[in-house]
């Protein structure tokens, strides 16, 4: 596995400068804090729909996970990583994180 995490400052360089495929984040948040706040063209899979949803995740790429403060995100990092995916990045500090580099109120 590479490394299994990205600081919000790098991630959110590089998707600014589209190093990152949007289409590869995947926010697992529940549905209500996606329609407060998401980064636009992104993938949103809640947590617990990963399961029965893993069939639409590729895993031939380099997935970043998101979520409110990267809890989840990494709990889902190690559910995929245990499913064969060895290309998963947690987004350290989550939405909140990328939030505050952008100057918006998130929490």
């Amino acid at each position: 596995m590479n490394e299994p995490f990205i600081e919000p400052d790098a991630f959110n360089r590089m998707l600014l400068s589209q190093e990152i495929n949007r289409k590869n984040v995947i926010d697992v948040r529940e549905i209500g804090e996606w329609e407060y706040y998401h980064l636009a063209e992104t993938t949103h899979i809640p947590m617990n729909s990963i399961p029965e949803r893993l069939s639409e995740i590729p895993n031939d790429q380099t997935l970043y996970i998101i979520c409110a403060h990267g809890v989840r995100s990494a709990a889902v990092c190690n559910y995929l990583y245990k499913h064969g995916y060895d290309q998963v990045k947690n987004v350290e500090g989550g939405m909140a994180a990328i939030a505050g580099l952008r100057g918006i109120d998130y929490d």
